[in-house]
């Protein structure tokens, strides 16, 4: 094994055990990584000493340069971005062990990244795609229950997709949700959502169980596929555009769109900042003010309602004596 795969093998036990990196993390790190070796083997670099700030800065450069068959960028300046964090990670880590004296991606700067204004749909949108549903069997139970829950709450796929019968408490009107690095938060859920998801658990969830054959393991997960185990994420994107269809939205659909859009009409309602942050799970103010700027309705109301001259008619003439 090189010092430079050997360094590697080291680094990833540590964002395993110390940092407690959850497993598509870990694999998204490891596929950056992996690009980045094979470019250092290009040039002809195996030692890890020999590597230095032009060598990093020729990573992002060599990036920037990949094309697909159509001619363009093949990397987004968000994925460019995203693999020099692993790159600067790694050196970071090796410098901080003693494996390197310095660490040669300190001062080598990321492509600039557009900041994405998230797409939400408004609210008579999601009133269409809530009715989307088209059957009242369990299937049809589980579908509006799934979108429900994820416009209520703002919780990620992977967060819904997990949820457990024990993380319910909705009595109190409560869902407990395991997030990002395993951190759990308490979001609460509306009496809408909640009424459906109760309908959904008392009938539609109990015949999506039967269905499950005897060699499957048994699950206590909330959303359930047609064989009675648990739903799989690429099936609630599916759900989320069939209803989306039937509703006649012409939008580009996805279950994170709902996510978007609970910030959105939140924000929109006058719930604080902080607030919309940690129903989110966001580690990070920064990344929820991003919402702040979806609703120009919004603000041209606050401009209307705050600004002494925004309704006033000035008469000619009036303004100059």
């Amino acid at each position: 094994m090189s010092e430079l795969a050997g360094l590697l093998t080291e680094y990833f036990e540590w964002l395993a055990v110390e940092r407690g990196l959850a497993p598509n993390s870990l694999a998204a790190y490891r596929r950056d990584l992996r690009r980045y070796t094979a470019y250092l083997v290009s040039i002809g670099v195996d030692d890890p000493a020999d590597i230095g700030e032009a060598t990093v800065h020729g990573f992002v450069e060599y990036l920037k340069s990949l094309e697909g068959d159509d001619g363009r960028a093949l990397l987004a300046p968000a994925s460019i971005a995203r693999s020099l964090v692993a790159v600067r990670s790694f050196h970071r880590f090796c410098a901080r062990e003693g494996h390197l004296a310095t660490d040669p991606s300190e001062e080598v700067g990321a492509p600039r990244v557009p900041q994405g204004i998230p797409k939400a749909l408004d609210e008579g949108q999601v009133t269409a795609l809530l009715g989307g549903v088209e059957s009242d069997g369990p299937r049809g139970q589980r579908d509006r229950a799934l979108l429900e829950v994820l416009y209520a709450t703002g919780i990620r796929i992977s967060e819904a997709v997990g949820l457990e019968l024990d993380d319910l408490d909705l009595e109190d009107g409560v869902v407990r949700v395991l997030g990002k690095g395993d951190k759990e938060r308490v979001v609460p859920i509306g009496r809408t959502a909640r009424g459906v998801l109760e309908d959904y658990l008392r009938d539609g969830r109990l015949q999506l169980r039967a269905a499950r054959s005897r060699r499957a393991a048994d699950t206590d997960a909330v959303f359930l596929n047609a064989r009675g185990t648990r739903i799989s994420r690429q099936a609630c994107w599916t759900i989320v555009q069939r209803a989306g269809s039937r509703a006649g939205i012409d939008a580009e659909l996805s279950p994170h769109v709902l996510r978007h859009s609970c910030a959105t009409h939140m924000l929109d309602h006058g719930a604080d900042l902080r607030v919309v942050q940690e129903l989110l799970g966001h580690a990070s103010i920064s990344t929820t003010q991003v919402y702040t700027k979806v609703s120009p309705d919004r603000l041209r109301a606050v401009y209307e309602a705050s600004h002494p001259r925004a309704r006033v008619v000035v008469e000619a003439g009036s303004a100059g004596a």
